[in-house]
Parts: C-alpha cells; structure tokens; sequence
C-alpha cells in the first residue's frame, strides 16, 4: 500500500507541473496510450534498477485525463506506476489534486522491491501516504507467508489493521495453480500487524489443520517471519498422553528480549501431577554466548502409572517437594588466543528426567563430555595458538545410575593439558612437547559410603618426535620415538594423612612403513596398502602406588590399530615389543560410490597383564581387527567393523549399520554385539527412519531392541505427515522403563512443527 501510495502520489506531481505531458482538462488523450514520466526538480544521478533516476517516476495508461472542476486526475486501462522500486498496476486510478487521496481499483497489485506483493480490489490512501484503506485485501510476505482479508485499515506505516483475516505460510496453490486449502493457517476476526517490531497480533484466533479446528486463542501473536533476529511469540505446542503423566500439553512462548537474548518459557500442564515449567534462556555477547536451561515442578516422586511411589523401609508415600534440574553452557573469547567456559548440569532427582520426557539431556556443552545417564559440570581456560594448546579445567560429576555413589565420583581440580610443537625441524622431523597434570579428590570410596576415598595426583611430561621419509619406490617410511616421565603421589587407602609418591620412566621406538600400490582405470582407482609398525618400550610392572583412572575403558580396534600406545590415559600404557601389520584397500568409482576394507593385528614379546583382558590386546597375539564401509549407491552407506578371538575366530564384537537417504527413506540401522564389556555381554539393534508411502505421507520409526534380554527397550512408531511449512507425528512410545518407576512407560505423542511460529522457515529438528 505505501508503494501504491509513493507511486501514485509521485505521479501526481507530474500532472501538477507547469508543462503538463498530459492533454488539457476535460480533453482525452486520442491515442490508446499516454505516458507520463518526471523526476524532482533536485535531480539524482543515481539510476535504479527499473532505469529511473533516485526519485523519478513512471506512470503508463491506455488513457490520462484530468478534470480541473472536480480537481481530479485520471488515469484507466491497464494502468503500471513505477516509483522507487515499486509497480503498483490496477484499471483504474484516481488522484484528487485538492486532498491529495488517491483511489485505485480493479485488480491492484503492488509488487515492492524486496519481492513480496499486496493485491485488493481497491485501495484508497490519504496524502502523506501513512493511512489507507483496502477492500478485499491479500499479501505475499517473505518465507512464503500470505495474508488475506475482507477488509484493510493502515493506521500508520508501521501499524496495519485486517478485519476478518487469515495467515498461513502454506501453499495456497498445487502445481497445476488451482486452488488447494493450505495445510494450517491461523483464522481471527482482527489481526494487527506490527511492521516495525515484526510482529502479528491475533484476536479470536483460531489455528486450522487441514481445515479442522485444533486450537482457540483470544489473543495470539507470533513473528511475521520477516524479522532478522528472533521475536516474541508462541511456538508449536506439543502434546501427549501417557499412563505416567495423563494428558500433557506443553505451550512454549518465545520472549524476544533483546536482538541477542531471549527466552522460551514452556509449562507443562498434565492431568495426574502437578505442573512443570521448562525455561530456555540463550544469549549472544561480543566475546562468547550462554544457553541456559531449567525445569522446576512441586511434586512427589510417581511410577510409570503416575501413582505415587512408596518408601519400602517406611511404607510411606514420598513427599511433596521441589524438584528441579539445570543444563547450562557458556563460552568466550579473551583475546585472540586465550578463551574460557563452564557447563552446569545438575537435577534434583536422579530419575526427574524420564519422569517428566526431558529431551536433549546427555549432550557435550563444554570442552569434555561424559557418558549417558551422568552429568557433569566443568568450567576450563583454553588457550591455543599455531604451535602450542593449553587447557586448565575443573571437573564435577553426577551420577544418575541406580548404584551411582556420588560422594565417590571424584571431583576433578584441576586438570591440565599442553602441547607445544616447535616451527623448525629438528633432525628433520617434527618435534612436539606435552604435559598433563590432574589432581583427583574424593570423599568416599566409589562403591561404599562408609570408606573414605583415595585422593591421587599425577604430573606427566613428554617429548616425541617423528620424521617421513618417501622412497623412489613410492614406499613411506615414519620413524618415531619419544620420552616420558610420570610422577604420582596417591594418598593412603585407610583415610590417613600420609601419602607415597612414585616415578616412573618411559621410552618409545618404532617405526612406520606403508607402501600403497594405485592402479587408475578410467574414472575407477584402486589403492592397495600393506601397513606395518614396529615398536619397543620398557616393558610394565605393577605397582600398587599408581592406580588406574583414567584407563579402565580400554578399546582396541581399527581406531588404534596403528597407534604406539593404545592406552586411553596415562595410568596405563603399552609397553615391551609388538609389531602391528595389516592392510588397506580402497576403490573409489569416481562417482560417489566407493568402498574401503582394513584388516590387521598385533604381536607382541610376552602377555602384558596391566592391559585389561576383555581388550583382546594382552596375550602375545591380538585378535583380528576387520573394518569396512561402502556406499554402493548415492545416499546409501554401510558399515562394520568386528573383533575375531586369534585361534577359534569367534566373533567378541562386532558392529554393522546403515545409513540411508534414498527417495522415500531416510534413516539408519545399527547392530551390536560385544561380550568383552565388563558389565556384561551387549546384544542389541537399533534402527530409526522416515519411511515414505506418498509424497506428504508416511510412517515415522525406532526401535532399540535388547536381544540378550528379549526386550525392546524403546519402540516408536507413528504416522507422519509433512510438506513445505508443516510437519506433524502422532506416535505410540514404548520404552521399558528402571525397575524404580515400575513396569514400562507407553504414551501417545503428537509432535507438531509450523513453519513461522517462532522460526524463520520450517525446521524438521526439535525446537529446542
């Protein structure tokens, strides 16, 4: 409308300019057409993209007449107006030269500079272009928004007013161009848009899924989806029906608190407890951000059939308390080389999480991670250049599992890394130095509450070096070796003072020889590549002054095969004479399909029973190690990788899977069997997808099976529907649930995603 008005009213100073290029009053032009074009008196060199100069107009009619009596200018038939980057076209308009009111009507359309586009049967505006009125009114905004209405009232140039209206981001129109109802859409007797803050307000808002009613609001406000930072406004609600909870629904609302912060606020609402209210705050700062989630509820403790649980000692139902959580992170930058961070996660309850469906718990938010079901909070200094890396951290742990003794878990302060590699060669290889120093603290012993804990400390300094050498024979040689010293000092088992302090020396020497063979057969080439290494270190003692922290978790495969010292930590390390041999191939067709194999093992002098036994790595030979990948196909790859025992070739592990991305599915599968855990042998699939039966319509799945318990331990399907600005699920969940909560845990879902309500555009992935 403010385009229509620019370009009319611009038009119009033409038509007053004492050489007029119309035909007198009361006097038609004969011609079919008439054309009138001019520029301000202040003319502007710059020429616009629609070849006009900064200011000029263009104005084109079948006929222009101008009617002096009625103080009226004319102008109909295939009636185009260019002003400053905007077209408005109609049949006819009419500018009154004494009030300055300009009508247009039959078919307007005003196609602005950025794109989007107005139409309406008629449009009246006053003479300073602010207010106006338009009659079966309609919009294209940016992100694919329409919006339609009977009526139009612009009070301002940033306040317009709809009566009777509709919004939707949807397609309005199949591929043929013939009508189609949209997917969703928001209907309200008035709605207000707010074009300075970005905003549209609803009253008697009523939102529509494929045409049914699902939602009635009295008032209701969300982005208009043009705004460049985020804007206040009610996001996808989600709801669910579940045994434990009853009926949910969950209302998130976006306040837009700045153009770097905001904060989504998302009560709970549930019919057999007590409410629960989730909040996100995330903000962006000149050196660094923090996003920030809480939940808070006043509940008690309840099962999966939402009844209360009873105390087995007392024979009493739990109180009522507060109970809460909080999964923070934090990073900035100091300067151009030194930057700091924190994470804070911790919960009140050990099991609030499934309670209560908290998603997106167990993810990395600070420099280190931990495992699922434990939480950690650390806060660290990083400083990095070129040639050098320092980290100083300070380590906190929660444990949510059922035996979890949290008074054992160490607190971890501090913990330090370095590494420093000179520019210049030294013997012509590279040189590197590292240091790690980390102080461990606990208050009881991991397993039993009444022994105190062990506090341990260990400083670690290393210096490596390797150099490459490439024969004319297309043969690569790598020799390497490197020094270490440890120190520990770990205190006394029985809780006194008295400490025992303990060194150790270590040395390494190997070398690495790979000699790939390449044949290139048209687009096709095939690498074969036999890969050997040597290695040699003082071979390891036990001793009783130096526990094992940080190597207990010790895996042996294709990862590692070809690494000096296999040893996750410090603690432990790889040590006497071994020899890793293996080979590699690769064919690649050049066309996206390829496929990749690595097989190999290792020998060593004697068993070293420092390494744990489930390893496969501490007799004298190792088991065999077998790794592969393929994508035979675009969008489809396949993987595995297994642990064969020497002599029998009994599998011990093996992982396989799939990912897919081919037409109407999209999704993975994975398998996993493992009998060298120590907490028992695993064997388990899993396979997650979206599989579609028409071009909007399908089935979402997952499913996590336990094969060694005969269980499925999570399973989900539903009916998904999605296309251009929604995506909807409805799904059945199933997961069987800790002996705490009583029985499995099963729920209806129904997800909901629409694009523009608190986004930018449509967005598969969870809002938060």
């Amino acid at each position: 409308m403010a385009g229509a008005a620019l370009a009319a009213v611009a038009a119009s100073a033409a038509w007053a300019d004492p050489a007029p290029s119309v035909p007198p009053a009361a006097s038609p032009a004969p011609a079919a057409s008439a054309t009138a074009t001019a520029t301000p008196a202040a003319k502007s060199q710059v020429v616009q993209p629609d070849g006009l100069r900064d200011g000029g107009f263009y104005l084109e009619a079948d006929t222009v007449s101008q009617d002096d009596p009625n103080k009226t200018v004319t102008a109909t038939g295939h009636v185009e107006v260019r002003y400053r980057g905007r077209t408005l076209r109609s049949q006819t308009l009419v500018y009154q030269t004494q009030t300055g009111v300009v009508t247009a009507t039959g078919g307007v359309t005003i196609v602005n500079e950025d794109g989007t586009a107005e139409f309406a049967k008629e449009v009246t505006l006053d003479d300073d272009f602010r207010t106006g009125v338009a009659l079966g009114f309609s919009a294209r905004l940016k992100a694919n928004v329409k919006l339609a209405a009977d009526s139009l009232i612009r009070r301002s140039a940033d306040l317009t007013e709809l009566n009777r209206a509709i919004y939707t981001p949807c397609d309005i129109c199949n591929a043929q161009g013939q009508n189609k109802r949209p997917t969703w859409s928001i209907r309200a007797a008035k709605v207000v848009q707010d074009s300075k803050k970005h905003v549209i307000y609803y009253q008697h808002a009523v939102i529509q899924v494929f045409g049914a009613p699902v939602l009635y609001a009295p008032l209701f406000w969300h982005p208009d989806g043009q705004a460049t930072a985020s804007q206040s406004g009610f996001l996808a609600p989600q709801m669910q029906i579940s045994k434990k909870r009853g009926f949910s629904y969950e209302q998130p609302y976006l306040f837009a608190i700045s153009k770097s912060a905001d904060l989504v606020v998302s009560p709970v609402i549930s019919t057999k407890v007590n409410p629960f209210l989730n909040l996100d705050w995330r903000e962006r700062f000149y050196s660094g951000a923090i996003d920030a989630r809480f939940g808070y509820t006043y509940e008690r403790e309840f099962g999966n059939n939402g009844d209360p649980l009873v105390d087995p000692t007392t024979g009493k139902i739990s109180d009522l308390t507060s109970r809460s959580y909080i999964l923070a992170s934090g990073a900035f930058d100091i300067n151009s080389k030194w930057k700091w961070g924190f994470s804070a996660e911790r919960v009140s309850d050990d099991l609030l999480f499934d309670r209560y469906d908290i998603q997106g718990v167990y993810e990395q938010r600070g420099l280190y991670q931990t495992d699922t079901r434990r939480l950690l909070s650390q806060v660290y200094a990083v400083r990095e250049d070129q040639n050098s890396y320092l980290t100083i951290s300070a380590l906190n742990f929660q444990g949510l599992r059922q035996f979890d003794l949290n008074s054992g878990m160490p607190v971890v302060a501090p913990l330090i890394e370095a590494r420093y590699e000179p520019d210049q060669a030294i013997l012509g290889g590279r040189l590197r130095f590292t240091g790690s120093g980390v102080v461990l603290s606990r208050e009881t012993d991991l397993t039993d509450a009444s022994v105190p804990g062990v506090d341990s400390r260990r400083a670690t300094a290393e210096v490596d070096w390797r150099r490459a050498f490439t024969l004319t024979n297309g043969m690569r040689v790598e020799p390497f070796g490197s020094g270490r010293f440890d120190l520990y000092q770990v205190a006394d088992e029985n809780g006194s003072t008295d400490t025992h302090t303990t060194g150790r020396t270590i040395g390494t020497a190997g070398v690495d020889v790979s000699w790939p063979f390449i044949k290139q057969t048209g687009d096709t080439s095939i690498i074969l590549e036999p890969l050997v290494e040597g290695a040699v270190s003082p071979k390891a003692a036990p001793n009783p002054d130096i526990p094992n922290e940080d190597s207990i978790d010790f895996v042996f495969d294709e990862t590692n095969l070809f690494d000096p010292n296999r040893s996750p930590g410090f603690d432990i390390y790889d040590s006497g004479a071994r020899l890793n041999v293996g080979g590699r191939a690769t064919v690649d067709w050049g066309d996206g399909r390829s496929a990749r194999v690595l097989v190999g093992r290792s020998f060593r002098s004697s068993p070293d029973l420092l390494i744990p036994v489930d390893s496969g790595y501490t007799e004298r030979q190792s088991d065999w190690i077998i790794a592969a990948s393929a994508a035979p196909v675009r969008g489809l790859t396949l993987y595995g990788r297994t642990e064969l025992d020497p002599d029998s070739f009994e599998i011990r592990r093996v992982e396989a899977g799939a990912d897919v991305s081919l037409g109407f599915v999209r999704g993975y599968a994975r398998y996993l069997h493992d009998n060298t855990d120590p907490t028992g042998e695993l064997d388990d699939i899993e396979a997650a997808g979206d599989v579609f039966v028409t071009k909007h319509w399908g089935l979402v799945l997952y499913g996590m099976r336990d094969l060694q318990k005969d269980i499925w331990t999570r399973r989900d399907i539903g009916v998904l529907y999605q296309d251009e600005c929604t995506r909807i699920e409805l799904v059945y969940h199933h997961e069987a649930a800790f002996a705490r909560l009583g029985g499995p845990s099963n729920s209806i879902q129904l997800r909901l995603t629409l694009a523009t309500l608190g986004d930018q555009g449509y967005r598969k992935a969870d809002q938060r």
